[in-house]
């Protein structure tokens, strides 16, 4: 059987790590003794994670690119060691009603949301080592729906499905590809909403654990999904949500 490197020869790629989810994501890795590359395209936001990781012990490079730059992709990717484990974190959300969205506003989420993640999976793939995993942040909005949401939704459900369809073509090279499906998190861009009662007595009554979800509860189960211990796991996307999705 296939064996992955052992933690601390790994390199990890957390796309959209300067804050968030993302931010979370790359220093759990980081205190797992692995060396985190953080791409974003906020220089002072990646400087302040990986600083972040290096008064902690920990071991970070900063990528400054933006994904919707096929060019500056392709050049910045040419300069970086061989990565085992991708995390595709990186997204964009624009809430409004299916009239006010232009053709262009949907091309705008599908370019960062789906087509950046197939563009990454697809450079980075051939040069992984059996053992190397793709990691997809989606949402819990690629599997239900709401009202107002509908390019989002789009996007995130093309993610799940195309986390389905890398998981089947990297299978024979030994490269896992899964997902996670964040719920209601509170993160920076949640920040108006973590305020709002409204949305606090919905989480209450909709969720299992009737509770935001912090963003170090999202790191378990990408930490999981990247470990030996997930080597038969492939095409799944867990949801990490409070049982959102499971409360009726």
């Amino acid at each position: 059987m296939a064996q992955t490197q052992t933690s601390e020869d790994r390199i990890i790629l957390v796309t959209g790590a300067g804050r968030g989810l993302g931010r979370a994501i790359a220093q759990g890795f980081a205190a797992s003794g692995v060396h985190v590359i953080l791409q974003g395209r906020n220089p002072d936001a990646l400087a302040n994670t990986a600083e972040a990781i290096r008064d902690r012990g920990g071991s970070a490079a900063s990528w400054v690119v933006d994904l919707a730059d096929e060019d500056a992709v392709g050049a910045g990717l040419a300069g970086l060691p061989a990565i085992d484990v991708l995390v595709n974190n990186a997204g964009h959300r624009d809430r409004r009603p299916l009239p006010e969205l232009s053709r262009a506003s949907l091309c705008t989420m599908l370019e960062v949301n789906l087509v950046a993640p197939f563009d990454l999976a697809r450079r980075i793939a051939p040069g992984m080592n059996a053992g190397g995993r793709i990691i997809n942040v989606t949402s819990i909005a690629g599997q239900i729906a709401r009202s107002g949401d509908a390019a989002y939704t789009a996007s995130k459900g093309g993610l799940d499905a195309l986390t389905r369809a890398l998981a089947a073509e990297l299978g024979p090279k030994a490269i896992t590809v899964n997902a996670v499906a964040p719920g209601f998190f509170a993160t920076e861009a949640n920040a108006e909403m973590t305020e709002d009662e409204a949305i606090a007595e919905h989480l209450q009554r909709r969720t299992s654990l009737g509770r935001w979800g912090r963003p170090e509860e999202i790191v378990g189960p990408v930490l999981f999904l990247a470990s030996d211990a997930a080597s038969y796991i492939t095409g799944q996307v867990l949801a990490v949500d409070g049982g959102y999705t499971a409360h009726f």
